[in-house]
């Protein structure tokens, strides 16, 4: 793809295949290890200092794993939650659960945090940033919330939709970054992994 030169192998400790999608639209070579980490806040933890260390805990779980792994890949982990009125709202527990967060969200800003960690393998090199968008959802009438869910496109998404999907419909502007709503900033993406020599050129 175009002068793309990868000098290093990338692993994405991540299973979400938007994740993917995303690396994947960027030209990048890479596999999948999902890390196992608790990701329930701590007490006393803020929304961003939450994402910004379960990105961090994900990467140094799977690097840990790969402590021995010859080829020395860089790790790169993500973790993204919506928030409303100082509330975090992540994955729903279930369909009623994301009915309750899409009756919040109509009509309403929030905004997507996500926290984005790059480390690397029999190496000293880490960074990690927390990066907002804001997001302003259309007024969504009863009928459009339970079409909506019964969809199952809420399903496992922070904030029970997805911009990416039919969520698209339920959004009226952006403000910031459409990947980092989708779950990874493309652009920081890219940057974070030419500063680690992962690419000595893109595209």
């Amino acid at each position: 793809m175009g002068n793309l030169q990868q000098e290093r192998g990338v692993v994405l400790a991540s299973a979400s295949p938007r994740r993917r999608e995303i690396l994947g639209q960027l030209g990048v070579q890479f596999r999948v290890e999902p890390s196992g980490i608790d990701e329930r806040m701590l007490p006393g933890e803020g929304p961003e200092a939450h994402v910004g260390r379960l990105a961090r805990e994900k990467g140094q779980n799977v690097r840990e794993r790969l402590h021995d792994a010859p080829e020395r890949p860089c790790v790169l982990s993500a973790d993204t939650v919506v928030l409303l009125d100082g509330v975090v709202y992540g994955k729903p527990a279930d369909d009623a659960d994301a009915l309750r967060m899409l009756r919040n969200l109509s009509g309403r800003t929030h905004r997507v945090l996500t926290g984005l960690a790059l480390c690397e393998v029999g190496g000293s090199h880490s960074e990690s940033l927390v990066l907002a968008t804001d997001v302003t959802f259309r007024a969504l009438d009863e009928s459009l919330i339970r079409g909506y869910v019964a969809s199952g496109e809420a399903r496992d998404k922070a904030g029970s939709y997805a911009i990416q999907g039919l969520g698209t419909g339920l959004v009226r502007s952006i403000s910031g970054s459409y990947t980092n709503v989708v779950g990874m900033p493309a652009v920081e993406t890219l940057e974070m992994l030419q500063r680690a020599g992962v690419l000595r050129s893109w595209p």
